[in-house]
């Protein structure tokens, strides 16, 4: 008679465990270190990690824990590690720091479908050591003056996950940013099949730079023109495929495919009439329909995700280091990583067919008050304030 196979323990992730796995990721690839009297390398990067899962500043996180030094402390160390001239460094550390434990499931699986984005936190200030790092955009949130990061990711079962960052300077051009993204993903050994690139990548350079490198890719392109340019292309009642020259004055031009999409705005009500909107589509050495190019297309909006979660762990700062602001951003790309990872081995579903895994059972909310309850248990927290003077009687 067949015995019964007994049930192997299952491993348990506790608070302390992701702590521990933050802090060795951040000393071990972004070379952090404190040796002062109050304030050490732990507590260094525990409070950074408590203020990006927070979204709150240095300053107030200091505030809050009782047996921490100040934030001017805290920010002297950063200040003294983080320079803005030595940004290609830091650089160069995030990314090694963002790729270390990923799932090897990425690298076994062929040729990927790459994403790259530009992402853009506004800056206020006229300080003129910080306006040269920060790039000019279209008026938004209360200002023209942005601190640019563009991100390279590849979307594995619906969850984006960040290869390569780069932060970009007023002076680099599109074709720059996105030759230093790809020298990353080969560095990683990663092959990709076809690259899908936001609408600020959609330059004459930029399409050139595709066509020499035999690169297939799919483009957002922006419509531009009262009758002419990518907006004479919107007219009939259907989607089509042509082809369409890009000119500019500095750059001369340039005849690419492109895919033209009608669809309509489903967020209006059933009663009110549809309304038709037009998508436009380049396509770099990509055989595809108007349909399949924006069904593909739609598969990168998974970017988005990553960037609401980028939010909600970015910790807030008024510092007039840029490295110091970049190094923040990038902290927050870095524990969405981690969480992509511990959730990808904590959350296996044995199944037929390859396991799934369970989205729900460690979502990134419950990693962030992970984090908080064990740095809070080790430091202690601030309960009570004692009063000024003798209180007048009321």
């Amino acid at each position: 008679m067949r015995r019964k196979r007994q049930p192997k323990s299952l491993p348990l992730l506790p608070a302390a465990a992701v702590r521990q796995m933050v802090s060795e990721r951040l000393t071990t690839h972004l070379q952090l270190q404190a040796e002062g009297y109050t304030c050490s390398t732990q507590v260094l990067t525990d409070v950074l990690v408590k203020a990006s899962v927070e979204g709150a500043t240095i300053e107030s996180t200091c505030d809050d824990l009782a047996a921490v030094p100040t934030g001017h402390t805290v920010r002297n160390y950063l200040n003294d590690q983080l320079r803005p001239e030595d940004l290609p460094q830091i650089e160069a550390r995030v990314n090694a720091a963002l790729t270390a434990d990923l799932p090897q499931r990425l690298w076994r699986g062929g040729p990927l479908d790459l994403a790259a984005d530009l992402h853009d936190e506004p800056f206020y200030g006229k300080s003129e050591e910080l306006v040269a790092y920060a790039c000019r955009g279209a008026a938004k949130l209360g200002t023209t003056y942005f601190y640019r990061v563009a991100t390279l990711y590849h979307i594995h079962q619906g969850v984006p996950t960040t290869l390569a960052l780069t932060f970009v300077q007023p002076g680099d051009t599109t074709v720059a940013v996105l030759q230093r993204l790809l020298t990353r993903a080969a560095h990683l050994g990663l092959q990709w099949h076809c690259l899908y690139l936001d609408k600020g990548f959609c330059t004459i350079p930029v399409l050139r730079y595709l066509q020499q490198q035999d690169y297939a890719a799919v483009l957002a392109c922006p419509i531009r023109g009262q009758t002419g340019g990518t907006r004479a292309l919107c007219t009939g009642r259907s989607s089509y495929r042509t082809t369409h020259t890009f000119t500019s004055a500095e750059h001369g031009s340039c005849t690419v495919p492109v895919a033209v999409v009608r669809t309509y705005d489903t967020s209006r009500r059933r009663r009110q009439r549809r309304k038709a909107r037009w998508l436009v589509y380049v396509l770099v050495n990509a055989d595809l329909r108007p349909e399949q190019a924006r069904q593909r297309y739609r598969s990168r909006f998974g970017v988005e995700t990553s960037y609401r979660c980028m939010r909600t762990i970015h910790a807030q700062t008024t510092a007039r280091n840029a490295a110091l602001r970049f190094f923040l951003i990038t902290l927050a790309f870095i524990l969405v990583n981690v969480w992509v990872t511990l959730r990808w081995r904590f959350c296996q579903q044995p199944r037929r067919g390859g396991r799934l895994v369970d989205k729900d059972h460690f979502q990134l909310q419950r990693m962030g008050r992970f984090l908080r309850r064990a740095i809070e248990r080790t430091y202690g927290t601030v309960d009570a304030i004692q009063a000024l003077s003798v209180p007048l009687d009321p």
